[in-house]
């Protein structure tokens, strides 16, 4: 490919809504173009890009047995209520009323509802079992906020994949057929990722991991073992239980009259105690009453552990007036003492001593508090994020990193196909639920993430493997016959062999052709020039170094296709 016949829109100026370096480097290297808020045009730079790693995605798909489909955007929204996932998705289920046909759809931003209903169609016995079904697919969701380029959007391409099989067993061997492929897909995308255990959200299921880049530009966070022994998202982290530290003497509850103070921050600062000295009483409704949760002062509460542990549906945060008629007490004011409700406590709060917490009556709290003597420890775990400071479940300090999500694996079990009757006969003829697991990679996500993990101030340095082209040849003097002529052979011979390659034959000054190269990241530049010509040599060098080798025109081949080989990761 010659650049002056390609398109390459590179720009200099950086974007002013482009913070994340990504999203900046992409602009700049006429990679992307927004066209509304949330939805990118891929220029044929960065299009190149995206099929490179959709290629590997598939490769990888087919190796582990899946079989490739292609599902609607659009679907009825009817499964979705089959599942109850209308509710659940909320906001971000993007509704499209506008014409009476239309007015009973939705634009799909997951599909297990779809497939589900492709599986009760279709598989009726355990003989057509198990089985794996991927696409590669436009997802939408309603972003309120979309950000940082492509990695918060409100279109983008996932590929989704979904297992079927008989048994628990079954789904075992497929979620670890998955795992493994996932490894390999990243690995082979050049991306320095981690696996960490993580929570299943509204997908559902009662296992999962994230596929993690760490990054200062994303925004999830991962937690992890200082010594590696373990690692997981801020939702599944767990921690050593806070050790309880003893107490000379419990003090009598005493009420203290606390005005126009309801926040921690506020009522340590009148108190003169620490937020650690609290406890934090947070009140939920669900579908089936209220639920009150027990943090310490300078702890959250993690609702994912939260409804795990509860095991109830629909958990939101209780209203005021809810609040209000179940403490007796304006908002801020809520306490443990005395409280008539489902109460669960953390960890952390089961240890603490002399506590101060909400009176239960407005514009008062209650000091010399203490979890066991003035109010019954019934429900207690671990129902809070952790903190700095925590310690991993073997002891080990935890360190907390941003990072991306760039793919998630679930084991949903039997929720949706139970959800919507999607049965099999077993071999005794008997009908039994689908059991099923999904998996989810965001390739958006990885051309992001391989930009975020790699480039430096002049550009991107892209993973030989994802480049949109492999080797750049430089031809610095446009109008020199010998120039031409000899890039044009190494463009021929490169090609020839396999390689990708691009031939900036524009007429430029040096100066701005390597600008260019290093902006677009090509991972091999072979510099042809006058002069070098004149020495009997071309120059080549990797993107992600300064070595620059000087070797004759008619060995360049060989060192290129060396060069390329040690860039490359293990399949």
């Amino acid at each position: 490919m010659f650049w002056s016949k390609f398109f390459i829109p590179t720009v200099k100026e950086t974007p002013h809504d482009a913070v994340v370096p990504s999203h900046v480097l992409m602009i700049r290297a006429g990679m992307l173009r927004q066209t509304v808020a949330g939805a990118y045009a891929y220029l044929p730079l960065g299009y190149r890009v995206l099929q490179k790693v959709t290629a590997i995605i598939r490769e990888e798909m087919n190796r582990a047995g899946g079989i490739e489909l292609n599902m609607p955007a659009m679907h009825p929204i009817e499964l979705w209520e089959e599942t109850g996932r209308v509710e659940t998705m909320g906001s971000t289920l993007i509704h499209l009323p506008d014409q009476p046909w239309r007015r009973g759809t939705v634009l799909g931003p997951t599909h297990e509802e779809i497939v589900t209903d492709i599986a009760r169609a279709y598989i009726n016995s355990y003989k057509q079992l198990p089985i794996n079904l991927f696409q590669i697919q436009t997802k939408f969701r309603d972003e309120h906020r979309p950000k940082s380029g492509v990695l918060r959007t409100r279109e983008f391409l996932m590929k989704d994949a979904y297992s079927f099989d008989t048994d628990k067993a079954g789904l075992d061997t497929s979620y670890t057929k998955m795992y493994e492929a996932y490894c390999r897909i990243f690995g082979r995308c050049g991306l320095p990722y981690i696996a960490v255990e993580a929570d299943s959200g509204p997908i559902g299921g009662d296992a999962s991991h994230e596929f993690m880049v760490r990054t200062d530009a994303g925004e999830d966070y991962l937690v992890r073992a200082e010594d590696g022994s373990y690692a997981a998202n801020v939702e599944r982290a767990e921690m050593l239980p806070i050790a309880d530290a003893g107490c000379d003497a419990q003090n009598e509850i005493s009420e203290v009259h606390t005005p126009n103070v309801t926040s921690i921050e506020q009522v340590s600062k009148l108190l003169g105690c620490k937020p650690e000295q609290m406890i934090k009483t947070i009140i939920f409704q669900h579908d089936d009453g209220l639920l009150v949760a027990l943090v310490r002062g300078d702890h959250e509460v993690n609702e994912a552990k939260l409804r795990r542990m509860s095991q109830v549906s629909g958990l939101a945060a209780a209203t005021p007036e809810q609040i209000e008629k179940l403490t007796g007490a304006d908002v801020g004011f809520a306490g443990p003492v005395k409280l008539e409700a489902r109460v669960i406590v953390d960890q952390a709060v089961t240890v603490m001593h002399n506590a101060i917490t909400g009176a239960n009556k407005s514009e008062h709290h209650i000091t010399g508090v203490n979890p066991g003597r003035d109010f019954e420890i019934k429900e207690t775990g671990d129902i809070r994020y952790a903190v700095e400071g925590d310690s991993a479940p073997n002891g080990s300090p935890l360190i907390f990193e941003k990072c991306i999500e760039i793919g998630h694996v679930f084991k949903l079990g039997t929720k949706y196909s139970d959800a919507m009757k999607a049965t099999f006969l077993d071999q005794n003829g008997s009908a039994k639920s689908f059991v099923m697991g999904c998996y989810g990679i965001g390739a958006n996500r990885i051309v992001a993430a391989a930009i975020e993990s790699s480039h430096d101030e002049s550009g991107i340095i892209w993973p030989i493997r994802i480049a949109p082209f492999s080797v750049l040849i430089c031809a610095l003097d446009h109008r020199d016959e010998n120039v031409m002529a000899t890039a044009t052979k190494l463009h021929d011979a490169l090609e020839a062999s396999g390689v990708d390659v691009l031939l900036d034959d524009r007429d430029a000054r040096p100066g701005h052709k390597f600008k260019d190269a290093d902006l677009i990241g090509v991972p091999v530049r072979v510099t042809v020039g006058k002069r070098g010509l004149g020495d009997g040599i071309v120059e080549i060098k990797s993107r992600s170094s300064d070595e620059v080798a000087k070797v004759a025109p008619d060995a360049a081949v060989g060192h290129v296709d060396r060069l390329i080989s040690s860039l490359a990761p293990s399949a």
